[in-house]
């Protein structure tokens, strides 16, 4: 790995300094401040800039300052008065210090690095010094009881366009705020190698990031027929596109592989595991030793939309395993979804999330221990939350509600909620949790607050913990107004548009419920409903997003467009195409690709479409777990569904 990324990186930096590349660029914080981490994604909203993954480089957030501040000077000022240092690549000190009574059981607190809900205290600290250009050296750490984790603490060299962090650097492969299916802070960080680029490459705006992590110690990896000890590997990869303004989309990889006898892989399997899993990866014999490792992928989109209150929606499906064989086909679904209004009712910032997921995430047949690293799940929060080697899938939601009052205090409540599924070994309560936290300014370059935890987890068991902290950071100032866009202060455009559809559809199922039991096919006609948002990309183009509803065979399908595109012709006539995921309600949910295309027929009557579509589902997956299921042979079946859907639209 070394003999390829350095050379790889040297020869980027030799490239590209003569085309006017700038340096390296430190992180914002993730997960340890919340307040101007919220400011923080609320600014890069007003200046149309998806996020796709974390940490996020400084210099985006330098670069949409100069927007945002055209359109509300107290985020911005806010956010700059903040981070100072950081901002002007100056040396840069973030502490935090937190005392805590607790009450309950032994829990991980969500995104924590780990964090036991037990833990008296809770300390991190964050130095950057940039000697030059094309270097950082960043100290950092995350201390609580039992444990004393080196996050933040990497080395930076190289370039915008080519930036190589070693150490340990968090990653969060998600566009949601509040859990991440791949990889977040919910486990401690690990040490990796992380190349990436700070910029958007080209006019499609690539941006790319690829590590190579260490995983902690495993005595539960299986080798020939017995177990092996040692450290397993992670290799991870992102890539994304911003085609256009104010819209994203990506593509992540995980690779969990090797460790302990099982380490002697090539450069070159890996790469074969990584980009051809269902050929080189997944284990057709039945052999574990015949499987390269755990892999798991997941595409994602943000959009934002300019309203005069904007929103961003965001969208994630994941896979924690390949489907019938097939690179492109995802098993093992999880579907997430978030939507953030950070002026809901002109005071409030308000964000909702969902996730859920089919049996077989964060546990493995190769690796015991699971998708873990030093005994935490290192994805969602609600991943662990089930007993040992129980394979189950879970539902997930998350509300916030925050607020600033005039004198510069935040206010947050946020309610969290699990439920697992019914079918595995044990059963479980529904997990529940409030909070509130509490923070203001102290003496300029200081932050004190306090939060109330409460709730009852999927064992019935309840907690609590209060918890008091102080955080203080250099070159803070009570008044740093923004000069970024003096001056020039225009006003932001409304670009979005909401709009409903109400409709008939005809359906046809086509059920391949096993290998032994032949295909059928079966047919229905259903209401169908949907709900979306789009803006103007262009003076003939638009893009949104889209949630319909639509009684297909008896069962609910629930379907989401990640790209809903439309095509406006001089007259009435537009065409559109789309592509997502659906997710049809059966005795357990099925989860699969959704795509189309149709026509429409604009202002049939003033604010008012008729559209003509054409939908279809591909295979649309479900394990064999309850009782009624096929038994023997292969341990899912699929559902095939084509559908024509004629609706109103109503534009708002």
């Amino acid at each position: 790995m070394k003999r390829r990324v350095f050379p790889a990186l040297w020869f980027a930096i030799a490239v590209t300094r003569t085309a006017g590349a700038e340096g390296v660029s430190a992180y914002l914080p993730l997960n340890l401040e919340p307040e101007l981490e919220a400011r923080i994604e609320q600014v890069l909203m007003l200046a149309d800039q998806p996020v796709l993954k974390r940490p996020i480089p400084v210099t985006t957030l330098r670069a949409a300052l100069t927007r945002a501040c055209a359109i509300d000077t107290d985020a911005c000022e806010y956010v700059e008065r903040h981070l100072a240092a950081l901002l002007d690549s100056a040396p840069s000190i973030r502490t935090r210090a937190e005392g805590a009574a607790t009450n309950g059981t032994d829990r991980s607190v969500p995104n924590r690095y780990g964090l036991d809900g037990t833990s008296p205290w809770f300390y991190s600290a964050q130095l950057n010094w940039q000697p030059n250009r094309y270097s950082l050296i960043n100290a950092g750490a995350v201390a609580y009881d039992g444990e004393v984790n080196p996050a933040g603490s990497y080395v930076s060299l190289g370039i915008d366009r080519a930036q190589l962090d070693l150490g340990y650097r968090s990653h969060w492969l998600s566009p949601l705020t509040d859990s991440s299916m791949l990889i977040g802070t919910e486990a401690p960080t690990m040490p990796a190698a992380t190349l990436s680029n700070i910029v958007p490459l080209t006019r499609l705006g690539l941006r790319y990031e690829f590590f190579l992590a260490d995983m902690s110690r495993s005595n539960r990896i299986a080798f020939r027929n017995g177990f092996t000890a040692g450290h397993p590997r992670l290799a991870g990869a992102h890539l994304s596109i911003e085609p256009a303004r104010g819209w994203s989309i990506g593509v992540n990889r995980l690779l969990q592989y090797g460790g302990g006898a099982r380490g002697g892989q090539s450069f070159g399997d890996l790469l074969n595991a990584f980009f051809n899993p269902g050929r080189f990866d997944n284990a057709n014999s039945g052999v574990l030793d015949d499987q390269f490792g755990n892999q798991l992928a997941s595409v994602t989109s943000s959009f934002v939309f300019p309203a005069r209150n904007p929103i961003a929606v965001y969208l994630e499906y994941a896979g924690e395993d390949t489907s019938r064989g097939r690179s492109y086909l995802l098993g093992n679904a999880a579907l997430s979804a978030g939507i953030r209004m950070p002026r809901f009712a002109g005071r409030f910032d308000l964000t909702l999330e969902f996730s859920e997921w089919q049996n077989g995430w964060y546990v493995n047949g190769l690796y015991g221990d699971g998708l873990t690293n030093r005994g935490r799940v290192i994805g969602h929060w609600g991943g662990a939350q089930h007993a040992p080697g129980d394979e189950i899938g879970a539902q997930s939601a998350m509300a916030r509600l925050g607020w600033t009052n005039k004198h510069g205090a935040d206010i947050e409540l946020r309610y969290r909620t699990l439920r697992n599924e019914t079918y595995g070994r044990f059963q479980y309560d529904r997990a529940q949790e409030l909070s509130l936290r509490y923070s203001r300014p102290f003496r300029e370059r200081m932050i004190a607050g306090a939060t109330l935890e409460a709730g009852q987890d999927v064992f019935g068991e309840s907690y609590a913990r209060v918890a008091g902290f102080l955080r203080y950071a250099n070159g803070a100032s009570e008044s740093r107004p923004s000069e970024r866009n003096a001056g020039n202060r225009p006003a932001r455009a409304d670009g979005a548009e909401w709009f409903v559809d109400a409709g008939l559809a005809s359906n046809r199922v086509t059920i391949d419920l096993a290998d032994n039991i032949p295909r059928f096919t079966q047919t229905s006609t259903s209401p169908h409903v949907a709900l979306g948002v789009r803006r103007a990309v262009s003076n003939r183009q638009d893009l949104g997003v889209r949630l319909e509803f639509d009684q297909i065979d008896g069962h609910l399908l629930t379907a989401v467009r990640a790209l809903d595109y439309r095509y406006r012709f001089r007259g009435p006539l537009a065409v559109s195409a789309f592509l997502g995921a659906a997710r049809y309600n059966l005795a357990t949910p099925a989860y699969g690709l959704w795509g189309g295309a149709g026509v429409t027929w604009r202002d049939v009557v003033v604010g008012w479409d008729l559209g003509l579509e054409a939908r279809i589902g591909i295979k649309i997956a479900r394990d064999h777990l309850v009782p009624g299921d096929p038994v023997g042979g292969r341990p899912d079946s699929f559902y095939d569904i084509e559908s024509a859907a004629l609706s109103l639209s109503r534009r708002f």
